[in-house]
């Protein structure tokens, strides 16, 4: 629409600030009146859904501090906060949820997949099987072992040489999820206590 109308181009990653969507609304005042009503309209769309994310992150935050699986998973594994605790306990906890920590792994899809003669697809690859956002939340608790203080940092730099930082993050997520599954499972149904 910017484009089109002749206004000021707004380059990449143009709405993640306060300032970028002050830029936005001054180059909005070049466009037509019907291109200024729909930037107006579509910053009051993202405005109001700020506003509810915000009630949402601070429930997520609440609850994962009240769950005793996600408080003591927090407490125990380096790179686990509250939000990635809490997925963890939601989607692994229980008494008897898995019978290995192997399958809590491919439960979360960060298992490997191995090659069959009727796929055509190369072995190597993620599962993708399981929900998103815990996969997400466990990679991104992984990549925090790539800091120097971590204990686990050699390992994820003895990987990251072989292969590269991705495949580091990966094997640290995988053995989170383990960890995270023996721990659930010592906690039992206790896991869903709140405090």
């Amino acid at each position: 629409m910017f484009f089109h109308q002749g206004a000021p181009a707004l380059g990449d990653g143009a709405l993640r600030t306060d300032r970028d969507l002050q830029a936005l609304r001054t180059a909005a005042a070049h466009l037509s009146p019907a291109g200024q009503l729909q930037v107006a309209t579509a910053l009051d769309m993202l405005a109001g859904l700020e506003d509810r994310l915000d009630v949402v992150r601070h429930r997520l935050l609440d609850a994962a501090r009240s769950l005793t699986g996600a408080r003591v998973l927090a407490a125990r594994l380096y790179g686990v906060g509250p939000v990635t605790g809490l997925a963890l306990t939601c989607w692994l906890g229980g008494a008897g949820r898995f019978s290995s920590a192997r399958k809590a792994v491919r439960f979360c899809g960060l298992d490997i997949t191995v090659y069959s003669s009727d796929g055509k697809r190369s072995p190597g690859h993620l599962s993708r099987q399981g929900p998103p956002v815990l996969r997400w939340c466990a990679y991104e608790a992984g990549k925090t072992h790539a800091r120097n203080g971590a204990p686990d940092h050699d390992y994820y730099a003895s990987v990251k040489d072989r292969k590269d930082g991705k495949r580091a993050a990966l094997a640290e997520a995988r053995k989170i999820v383990r960890q995270a599954c023996h721990i659930l499972t010592e906690l039992g149904d206790d896991a869903f206590a709140m405090v």
